[in-house]
C-alpha cells in the first residue's frame, strides 16, 4: 500500500492530519491548553519542509524525519492522558495522528533504505 505513494506525499498527508486533527482537538476542547497546539505547529513545519522532501534534499528529509519521530513520541503522552480520562473521542483523534505519523516514519525509512541500495549498486 505504501509503495504507491512517495514519502513527500505521505509526509504531506501526515502534516495535514496533524494540522486539522490537532486544531480540531484544540477548538472543541472545553478547557483548551496551548500544548494541544503542538501537533499543529509540527504539522505546519512539516508542510513547510515538504517541498524540500519532494526534491529529495537529504538535509531537509532528515530534519522532517527527526520532527516526525519527535511528534510520534510526543503524541504518546496525550494518548495516555486521553485513555486515563476515558475520553474515547480524544483517544481516536490521537491514535489517528499517531497512525499517520507512523506511516510517514515507515515511508521515510523505506525511502532511505532504497536510496542506500541504489547508491551501493
Amino acid at each position: 500500500m505504501l509503495n504507491q505513494f512517495k514519502p513527500y506525499q505521505i509526509s504531506a498527508f501526515n502534516a495535514i492530519s496533524l494540522l486539522l486533527t490537532g486544531g480540531y482537538g484544540y477548538i472543541q476542547s472545553q478547557t483548551p491548553s496551548p500544548t494541544a497546539l503542538i501537533p499543529v505547529v509540527f504539522g505546519l513545519i512539516l508542510l513547510i519542509l515538504n517541498p524540500g522532501v519532494k526534491k529529495e534534499n537529504k538535509v531537509v528529509a532528515h530534519i522532517a524525519v527527526l520532527l516526525t519521530l519527535i511528534i510520534f513520541i510526543g503524541l504518546l503522552m496525550p494518548l495516555i492522558a486521553a485513555i486515563n480520562r476515558a475520553d474515547n473521542f480524544a483517544v481516536l483523534r490521537v491514535l489517528f495522528m499517531i497512525l499517520t505519523t507512523l506511516l510517514a516514519i515507515i515511508s521515510f525509512v523505506k525511502s532511505f533504505i532504497e536510496a542506500r541500495k541504489n547508491k551501493n549498486q
